[in-house]
């Protein structure tokens, strides 16, 4: 009872690297709190393939829910799950990913518990808050961090008095680690038909088609990403002869790609992919919240900006002053003679 929950998005019998990311967090605040962490996962034919992915992550007890219909995803009998499932638990917070399936799933099932949501999160902490004007005071809430009014400052935001308290969090967000690979935890399994309506089968996917990424900016280990102020795209031409040459990828912020400089699978930030690589290269970016909320966990963070008040500038390991047409193409110039 009053546990923390995550919801464990599958791919067939994988787990979504976002939902391992989660269980790390959850594991910590269910720490903090001194509750145990529980895990949820629906799909078809899981049994015996999806454990060891998940309680080694310190999971106290995994739900699951195998049935034909519950996979691929669709709405209704995912959301009847965990609907049922936390009347009957009670959980103090459930948390799953900000992808295409919790944007959908989240929504229904903080509607139906009249809970409440915040989508995007970049942090989850625990904490105690004032309602001063009601005059009361709450301890181990969960604060619910992510940017709002379009990027101008960091919002906390908590819910006092509805449970479950409910957050959705990008992939790469968090970061994913084993806790033990020999964590026992208490796997129920269970009997589907009791949480799910045969109504809720209404809907079957007769096909579907899942396109790989074209890029692969959250595993790459050095990123160049660009931003309004390389001009064009022309500009990030250079930035892809830049990556060619010292093997990495290329990222763009939010600006860059409205101006239509880059296409927006490249986007990195809030509204974009969050990444953590070991070297990050920010050129002509100027450094907006939402940008900064997707790549702040970079190992080594190099801004190529030429307003030296640029805020990047704040969070950068190496910044080296000048426009972006002059410093790229010696980078380029210089990388091709080293690398002969």
């Amino acid at each position: 009872m009053n546990n923390v929950f995550v919801y464990c998005e599958l791919e067939g019998t994988t787990v979504a690297e976002v939902s391992q990311e989660l269980l790390t967090k959850g594991r910590k605040l269910a720490n903090t709190l001194g509750v145990q962490l529980e895990a949820v996962a629906a799909g078809t034919g899981i049994t015996g393939h999806i454990e060891q992915q998940i309680v080694p992550y310190g999971v106290d007890r995994l739900h699951i829910f195998d049935a034909p219909g519950l996979s691929p995803y669709t709405s209704l009998p995912h959301t009847s799950i965990l609907v049922n499932l936390f009347k009957q638990e009670q959980p103090q917070i459930c948390l799953m990913g900000a992808d295409v399936v919790g944007r959908d799933l989240g929504p229904r099932v903080s509607s139906a518990l009249h809970s409440g949501l915040t989508a995007d999160c970049t942090s989850l902490e625990i904490g105690p808050h004032d309602d001063k004007k009601a005059g009361k005071h709450y301890e181990q809430l969960l604060y619910q961090i992510r940017p709002a009014f379009g990027g101008n400052i960091v919002a906390t935001i908590v819910n006092p008095e509805n449970r479950p308290q409910m957050a959705t969090v990008r992939s790469g967000v968090m970061k994913a680690e084993v806790l033990d690979p020999a964590y026992q935890g208490e796997i129920v399994v269970h009997e589907v038909a009791r949480f799910v309506p045969e109504t809720d089968y209404v809907v079957k996917v007769l096909d579907r088609h899942v396109e790989k990424a074209k890029n692969n900016l959250k595993g790459a280990p050095i990123i160049i990403a660009g931003g309004y102020g390389m001009g064009s795209k022309e500009g990030f031409d250079m930035l892809f002869e830049l990556a060619r040459e010292i093997h990495g990828e290329v990222g763009a912020s939010r600006a860059a790609v409205d101006a239509g400089f880059c296409d927006h699978d490249l986007q990195i930030g809030q509204t974009g992919v969050t990444v953590r690589p070991k070297v990050y290269i920010a050129c002509g970016i100027s450094g907006a919240i939402q940008h900064i909320a997707g790549m702040k966990e970079s190992g080594i963070i190099i801004s190529v900006n030429s307003d030296p008040e640029a805020p990047i500038n704040a969070i950068a390991d190496y910044v080296i002053h000048g426009t972006v047409e002059e410093v790229v193409p010696k980078l380029i110039k210089y990388y091709k003679q080293n690398s002969k």
